[in-house]
């Protein structure tokens, strides 16, 4: 899979990262790559997709247990 780069302004200082497509979609619903995002900003963005990630391994868990009811 091709990464591709992103840059993002955190407090006055520009920061580029090659990211997944996927993740890329993914952070920039968090994060605005053409304002000065502050670290609270980040820090908001990191604890939104850490909660999305966990509900997503929660119910995955839950899938995941039901089907071994099948086995």
């Amino acid at each position: 899979m091709k990464k591709e780069e992103v840059t993002f302004l955190i407090d006055n200082l520009g920061y580029t990262v090659s990211l997944d497509p996927a993740i890329k979609d993914e952070l920039l619903k968090h994060l605005d790559p053409y304002k000065n995002n502050s670290t609270k900003d980040l820090f908001a963005a990191f604890i939104k997709l850490s909660k999305e990630f966990n509900q997503f391994k929660a119910e995955i868990e839950k899938i995941d247990e039901k089907l071994k009811r099948f086995s």
